[in-house]
């Protein structure tokens, strides 16, 4: 079994829909430890030394949150500003993540024919989401493909955040057990293409 670890971030959960019905779907699964980083830290005063404990604890580090301006909430930027640090994640020394899983759990207000050269949005979802890809690979880890919902502010009166929801269960369940094929994975993973492994 693999140990999960998620962080969630968002700093309007009260008013969520989608992601706060994923939270607490989440926190229904068994054997992983799971984070609120806005309920932990609300003053954005981040314990370098817990957080660099859990991530050296745990095999597979999921954030969980939604597309903020293309990017993540400010809360994740400030974790990895301060939590990454050379000689731990990267540098000299800094192997202590290598061979982990980094994967985020993202909700994306637009429609997906929205994230493509001739959409709105210009770029497929995936390149907003190359910083982290790229931290990943820097601190010598696996990006895994995101998990992802588009149009989420319909998703609850479009039928959409049922199967979701289901889907996201499904992926924690997976990961933990080793059952989640990362290499059958596609750009961008929703609750119609979860890759799980055969057999297992």
């Amino acid at each position: 079994m693999a140990r999960v670890l998620l962080y969630y971030a968002h700093p309007g959960h009260r008013h969520s829909h989608v992601n706060k019905e994923m939270f607490r779907a989440a926190n229904a699964v068994e054997g992983i430890t799971i984070v609120d980083l806005y309920a932990e830290y609300p003053r954005h005063n981040i314990r370098v030394d817990v957080e660099q404990e859990r991530l050296v604890s745990h095999d597979v580090i999921l954030f969980q949150h939604p597309l903020f301006w293309y990017s993540t909430p400010g809360l994740i930027k400030d974790w990895i500003d301060l939590t990454l640090q050379s000689g731990f994640a990267y540098g000299d020394g800094g192997d202590k993540l290598a061979g982990k899983v980094l994967m985020q759990a993202i909700t994306a207000a637009g429609p997906e024919d929205a994230y493509r050269a001739d959409g709105y949005q210009n770029f497929p979802l995936r390149t907003f989401l190359t910083p982290m890809e790229q931290t990943a690979r820097l601190c010598k880890m696996r990006y895994a493909a995101p998990y992802a919902l588009y149009s989420s502010l319909k998703a609850p009166t479009e039928g959409a955040l049922a199967p979701h929801v289901a889907g996201y269960t499904d992926l924690l369940n997976a990961l933990r057990d080793d059952r989640y094929d990362f290499d059958a994975a596609p750009e961008v993973v929703t609750s119609d293409n979860l890759s799980l492994k055969e057999g297992v």
